[in-house]
């Protein structure tokens, strides 16, 4: 495959390879990275071996999309206009809007229904250039239906033509109107998890600990029963005050804490230590009409983090170059930085099919990867509104969008 190819690989320095190399790819992997005029020599005349001339287009690896509420059912348009009025999200929330609207919606929903939302939500993702996504249930808040989410989602990550799908229960996304508080927590840990478990679907548990939602208390004996089963833990923290859920997620070494908009650098800095990811979500603030977040904190102290759409009913992005754009224009992330929040970072906190990946293009790693409308690898995050995605290499079956 001859291109100008950026290779992104884990660390930022000296990684970028500007122009004349190729990609060999065989069997669906990455077999060589060489300068074009090498592999020209190497290969021409050689009947075996076909040519893709991609016209000085950069190359960058498959976006890693590591928080999404994929699967849900219903609409919630309206609920702008009350944000405009004043009205706080868990007020929307009460007054029968918010999460409590979508499970309402998404448990009318059939198998069918479902899968055709997500396929058109999976080919929107790819036309992006996401490769791979987590998708988490949420939207059923009981037993039936949480199971079916999973089950819709894995029937969609085993079509090829798809990204690939990390799976996350988050049965304890909000709490159902049948229940008590105590008595939902209760169903979670003896009902749920362990219909979960037996489906063998989860890679991961999910809990929004945010007051008003789940305690520190409650999301801690979610998380530990759902470590007990072999699940991987994931924490919505402090998105709209400070929740304590931080120092939580870093006792319990939890693989990635979310939103986190709110959180002091203290507690930062205990999940630094424990070797919890920050997922930050752009599109969360932009939404509430909140200020976006300054990266410039986490980057000195080193703290690692990664950008995602959190794509939901409230927050319709499945464009990981949005959100780069958000990061870099607005918040002044390098786009070299955020590049790498997209894809080795993200890597690092997913649950990839592919084992030996690492969201980099090398040999030896799943032939993967975007080829974009421009020459200038910056380009990733530099038209908001369009996708700068030509096409995408996806395990090795070229796609153009």
């Amino acid at each position: 495959m001859k291109n100008s190819l950026t290779s992104f690989v884990p660390e930022l320095e000296n990684n970028i390879h500007s122009s004349g190399m190729a990609i060999i790819e065989k069997s669906n992997k990455i077999e060589l990275v060489k300068e074009s005029e090498e592999i020209m020599e190497e290969f021409s005349g050689n009947s075996d071996v076909e040519f893709f001339d991609v016209q000085n287009r950069a190359i960058v690896p498959g976006f890693i999309d590591t928080h999404t509420h994929l699967l849900w059912s219903g609409d919630r348009s309206n609920e702008i206009r009350h944000r405009l009025e004043g009205k706080s999200y868990a007020e929307i929330e009460n007054m029968g809007g918010g999460i409590t609207h979508t499970t309402f919606e998404t448990r009318k929903a059939t198998t069918d229904d479902l899968n055709e939302l997500g396929y058109v939500r999976l080919r929107n993702a790819l036309s992006h250039g996401t490769t791979h996504i987590e998708a988490k249930s949420g939207y059923g808040l009981d037993c039936e239906t949480e199971l079916k989410l999973l089950q819709c989602a894995d029937m969609l990550s085993k079509q090829s033509h798809l990204p690939t799908i990390e799976h996350t229960w988050l049965g304890a996304h909000s709490f159902p109107k049948e229940m008590s508080k105590n008595e939902y927590v209760e169903h979670l840990v003896h009902e749920q998890l362990p219909a979960v478990i037996e489906q063998g679907i989860a890679h991961s548990a999910d809990v929004f600990c945010e007051p008003g939602w789940f305690s520190v208390e409650q999301s801690e004996d979610i998380l530990r029963a759902a470590k007990s089963q072999g699940l991987r833990l994931r924490m919505h923290i402090d998105e709209f005050q400070i929740s304590g859920g931080a120092e939580l997620a870093a006792d319990l070494n939890v693989d990635t804490a979310d939103h986190a908009y709110h959180t002091p650098l203290d507690s930062r800095m205990l999940m630094k230590q424990a070797s919890v990811n920050t997922g930050f979500l752009p599109a969360a603030p932009y939404v509430l009409g909140q200020d976006f977040h300054d990266y410039s904190e986490s980057i000195e102290h080193e703290i690692p983090f990664t950008l995602a759409t959190d794509f939901n009913p409230n927050c319709q992005f499945l464009s990981i170059p949005m959100i780069g754009s958000f990061a870099v224009q607005r918040s002044k992330l390098h786009p070299l930085q955020g590049l790498k929040c997209v894809t080795t970072q993200a890597a690092k906190f997913s649950k990839l099919p592919r084992e030996l990946d690492d969201g980099s293009i090398r040999e030896g790693n799943t032939a993967t990867f975007n080829i974009l409308h421009s020459s200038n690898w910056e380009n990733w995050c530099q038209t908001p509104g369009t996708s700068p995605i030509h096409s995408t290499c996806l395990n090795g079956n070229h796609i153009i969008h």
